[in-house]
């Protein structure tokens, strides 16, 4: 499987697990938030900018915030790739326990580290109706 691809994967599995459970160990953040770059930036669904050090704030508040999240990911593509990273498109559909699912568009914007690993770079979500 494409690298970009699964980090894409791999970092939703995290963030569900940690999200969606109160009883989530802590180094599952710890482990989410080193996949992000220390000059990471996100523009949210509802458009608010934020930087690593909100990421890493909102993460903290949130272990277990949507108890029996369920994230799924479909659709990924890759817009662009060279030696030093990628960007990929995806879709995320997430769903909470007697809840409609929630759809969002995703554009992932990946740097690799200095060992080859990828790491977020960017990431810009817009929120999609169902249909």
């Amino acid at each position: 499987m494409n690298r970009y691809f699964k980090e894409v994967l791999d970092a939703h599995v995290l963030i569900q697990n940690w999200l969606g459970d109160a009883d989530a160990h802590a180094d599952i953040c710890e482990k989410l938030l080193s996949r992000f770059s220390p000059k990471f930036s996100m523009v949210t669904p509802g458009g608010a900018l934020l930087d690593f050090a909100a990421l890493k704030a909102f993460f903290a508040t949130q272990r277990g915030a949507r108890q029996g999240l369920n994230i799924e990911i479909n659709g990924m593509q890759i817009i662009a790739e060279n030696e030093r990273g990628a960007t990929v498109i995806y879709k995320e559909l997430q769903q909470l326990p007697g809840q409609e699912a929630t759809l969002r568009f995703s554009t992932a914007v990946f740097e690799l580290d200095h060992d080859g690993y990828a790491i977020w770079r960017h990431l810009h979500e817009t929120s999609l109706p169902q249909t």
